[in-house]
């Protein structure tokens, strides 16, 4: 076995590793398209609709904790369970990242991208399906509402594009390049969230994720300035594909100073 530099996930036996003309087998049409897209609807399902819950039920309570908590542990937890098949990114901005470094085929761009809206739909709806009608009015359904003016545009715009600039390098680094990725990614990944929400939850909301703006937009029908969670993460992956690109990627990656 090839030693890992992320000690903590490499347990292994006899009895558990695979003979080598096992991972070797090539994958069927089903593993390399329709697996990963089945992965990217379920795992964004039940991402958003843990983060839709976690919203509506902390409605009148001060703080960002609950929503930053079960945002960074549902999106790790399903990085954990569902990375192998599909890459586990469940976020547009993530995969548009994720294609312009190297690390996906670009046929699998589009799917990937509707599947996550679709799930983010999915989540959202059953969140309002098991919410007091009453929670989830006042939580607009976990919908963002943190821009109600023109004002506050700007910033928010801003706050969107560094944060997902934070996540998609901590994508891109910890699961994608070659040199520095390793088996402590999803934790590292769903930690970036938490912080994000933290930091940023009054600002912005600190959406970072289309699809985790768009399932919710669509079931409560609130579009009060969603084109700043659009606009704000994917100008935040496009930079962090300028970094990768440029400077921070391995020689494979990287495009100059090879």
């Amino acid at each position: 076995m090839t030693e890992s530099k992320c000690e903590l996930f490499t347990v292994a036996s006899e009895e558990t590793v695979q003979p080598k003309k096992d991972q070797d087998a090539p994958m069927g049409f089903f593993e390399r398209y329709v697996q990963p897209c089945l992965a990217e609807l379920l795992g964004s399902s039940l991402f958003i609709f843990v983060g839709c819950i976690s919203v509506i039920g902390n409605v009148g309570i001060t703080g960002s904790i609950q929503p930053a908590l079960a945002h960074g542990l549902a999106l790790a937890i399903v990085i954990a369970l569902f990375g192998e098949i599909s890459g586990g990114h469940f976020n547009p901005a993530v995969t548009v990242c994720v294609y312009l470094v190297g690390g996906m085929e670009l046929v699998l761009l589009v799917p990937y991208i509707l599947m996550q809206l679709f799930g983010g739909m999915i989540g959202a709806g059953l969140a309002k399906a098991i919410s007091p009608a009453v929670e989830f009015s006042n939580a607009s359904g976990a919908a963002f509402t943190a821009v109600s003016s023109s004002a506050d545009v700007g910033a928010a715009t801003v706050a969107e594009m560094v944060m997902t600039l934070f996540l998609t390098m901590s994508v891109s680094m910890g699961a994608v390049n070659g040199r520095t990725r390793c088996q402590f990614a999803p934790f590292l990944i769903g930690l970036t969230v938490t912080a994000n929400i933290l930091a940023g939850g009054m600002i912005s909301g600190a959406c970072m994720n289309p699809a985790r703006a768009f399932g919710p937009a669509v079931v409560a029908n609130h579009w009060t300035f969603h084109w700043v969670y659009w606009i704000g993460p994917m100008i935040g992956a496009v930079l962090t594909v300028c970094f990768i690109r440029l400077m921070l990627g391995d020689k494979k990656t990287r495009v100059v100073f090879k």
